[in-house]
Formats: C-alpha cells, sequence, structure tokens
C-alpha cells in the first residue's frame, strides 16, 4: 500500500499571503538564499515592503517564499529577486506550490498590464553539478517558465580583494572624471551599438534605439548611486583628447562596484579595456574599500578574460528570466 510523505499536505488547506509587517521577517527567513542578511536593512529602507514579500504556508509549515525589490523608497517594484521553494517537497509539490504562489503574488504586487519585473538569482558556480541544488533551481526555473518567462543570461560574478596588486598605468591612455550626464551617454551610444551584453541587446531589441537604451541604463542605475560622480572616468588619448572609453567604478545599495566599463568601437582591438579597467580598480582601491564587484555575461569571453588579468576572481554565477509580454499568465 502506497503511504503519504511526510511532507505531503493538503492543497486545499494551503495559505498564500504577505507578510503582515516587518514582525513576520522571521518567518521568510525560514527557508534560506544568500541575500538573507540584506532583508532587514531593505524593509527599513523602503527598497522591499512586507506587501511585496509572500510566503506559501501549510499550518506554520513554510513551503515557499517571494519577494520583489526596488532601488529607492516609493518605487515601483524593479526586480523579483527572492522566490525559494522548500527541499522537503517532491518535484511535482514544488511545480504545484511554486506556480501557485507566483501567480497568486505576482496579480497583486505587479501593476495589471505591465511586463513583470526581471527575475534575477544568484548561484554557485557548479550548480548544475550538484544534484540537490539543481533539482532545486530547476523547480523554480520550472515555473517561471511555465508562466511565460525565458532565460536571458547566466552571467559570471566577480570579486577584487584588497592586497591584490594592481597594476600602474602604462602611460598609454589619460583620464578625466565624467563632466555629466550627457557626456557619459554620449560615450555610452556607440558601445551599445555592438554590445555583447544580453541585457544591452535585449534592450534594443525591445525597439529602443543605442541612445535610448543608454540613456534608460543611466536614468535607472547610475542616477541613483549616492558615491562621488568624481570617480567616474573617460579615457582619452593623450595630446589629442580623443575619447577611448570609459569606467563607472561606484558603490550601490550594497557594495563597491565596476558598474559599467566599454571600449569605443572605433578603439577595440588594442587592448585598452586593461588599462580602462585598472583605472577604475585604482579609484576604488584608493579610498580603501573592502572589496570591489563586477558581474559580466558567462558568453562574453574576452570581458571576463580582462577581469581576471586584473585580479578579479569569479565566485558565483547569476541567472536571469525575462517576461516579454505584459499580464498574468495565469494556471
Amino acid at each position: 500500500m502506497p503511504t503519504s510523505s511526510p511532507t505531503a499536505f493538503d492543497p486545499n488547506q494551503l495559505v498564500i499571503r504577505p507578510l503582515a509587517g516587518p514582525g513576520e521577517l522571521d518567518l521568510f527567513l525560514r527557508l534560506s538564499y544568500s541575500l538573507d542578511h540584506e532583508l532587514a536593512d531593505d524593509l527599513a529602507t523602503g527598497r522591499r515592503v512586507p506587501e511585496w514579500m509572500w510566503v506559501a504556508l501549510d499550518g506554520d509549515r513554510l513551503l515557499g517564499r517571494i519577494a520583489w525589490w526596488t532601488n529607492a523608497a516609493g518605487g515601483e517594484p524593479q526586480a523579483l529577486d527572492f522566490f525559494d521553494l522548500s527541499p522537503e517537497l517532491s518535484p511535482e509539490e514544488r511545480a504545484a506550490i511554486g506556480l501557485r504562489l507566483l501567480e497568486t503574488a505576482t496579480a497583486a504586487v505587479v501593476p495589471a498590464g505591465t511586463r513583470r519585473p526581471e527575475f534575477g538569482r544568484f548561484l554557485p558556480a557548479d550548480w548544475r553539478e550538484v544534484p540537490e541544488t539543481r533539482a532545486l533551481l530547476e523547480s523554480v526555473f520550472g515555473v517561471l517558465v511555465a508562466t511565460g518567462a525565458r532565460p536571458l543570461v547566466e552571467r559570471l560574478r566577480l570579486e577584487w580583494r584588497p592586497g591584490t596588486p594592481v597594476p600602474e598605468p602604462k602611460g598609454r591612455l589619460e583620464f578625466r572624471p565624467v563632466r555629466d550626464r550627457e557626456d557619459l551617454v554620449a560615450l555610452m551610444t556607440p558601445v551599445m551599438e555592438g554590445t555583447l551584453d544580453a541585457h544591452g541587446q535585449a534592450d534594443l531589441a525591445s525597439g529602443l534605439s543605442a541612445r535610448e537604451a543608454a540613456e534608460q541604463h543611466y536614468d535607472e542605475e547610475f542616477a541613483h548611486y549616492s558615491s562621488p560622480r568624481e570617480w567616474w572616468r573617460v579615457a582619452q588619448l593623450p595630446g589629442t583628447g580623443e575619447p577611448v572609453g570609459f569606467v563607472v567604478p561606484a558603490r550601490n545599495n550594497y557594495h563597491h562596484t565596476i558598474a559599467y566599463i566599454g571600449v569605443l568601437p572605433a578603439h577595440r582591438g588594442h587592448g585598452y579595456i586593461d588599462d580602462i579597467l585598472a583605472e577604475g580598480t585604482r579609484v576604488l582601491a584608493a579610498v580603501d574599500v573592502p572589496r570591489i564587484r563586477a558581474a559580466t555575461d558567462l558568453g562574453n569571453v574576452p570581458m571576463a578574460a580582462a577581469f581576471a588579468r586584473a585580479g578579479y576572481d569569479a565566485f558565483e554565477h547569476a541567472i536571469n528570466y525575462v517576461w516579454d509580454a505584459p499580464g498574468v499568465a495565469g494556471p
């Protein structure tokens, strides 16, 4: 006679709801993810609100959780960055509960008729080789796909630590601070036209011009950095002052980072990326940061190689899924 598993539950008893308030954070933390330590501060600063943090409960047992994030208090949800399902569940149970949780919460959080925010997840670099990790993640990815999402890109997450040598300037380039928004956007535009970055390519495929994509990137990300704009650098040829590229060293809400780096198309093939990345690293190293984070697409082999030459170690992967159409698919 088949017997029910110890994790069996009555689907009719499943409760899916948002957190009642910050006091329920401990409930949300009964499942785990590498960003758990950021949640309390995110709630305190308004980057998250309890109404965006949902749980699936069987009695007092947490079977799933989901949450959205924004970069500044009062904004619309910008990213879906928490989606966890209990490892005690069978794959079939994870698929069913995950779908109900995702669709119920999305209908309440994401404004009707708008595109769902992108899903992002940090992953161990060996996630495909560890059966338990792969099974859990593929359950989550399967739910996303069932609602109309598609994988956009897998990325390398990189880190530079103090004590790592920073190359001295070679003298091939001079560097000056970015003057203003137009100064940087004008340089970002030609870089965007030939980008290998999957997010940039998606922006262009959506119908945005390279200029519009550059402006959107600046306004949605760079404009919110609280770190000094004087850190941002334009690389130029000595004597003529002709721009070669740029780098944006910054501090986001969580880490110091090389937020963006680019070489103008006319100057590619000369190894300038190494000089520009070294300058961005020097800027941050000079203010004694505890670490520098960066990321690049797994398929962008030249950029990954440049980070490796500069002493950045790949410590993790990240994956992004996107929905191309607005609305809730629903089961």
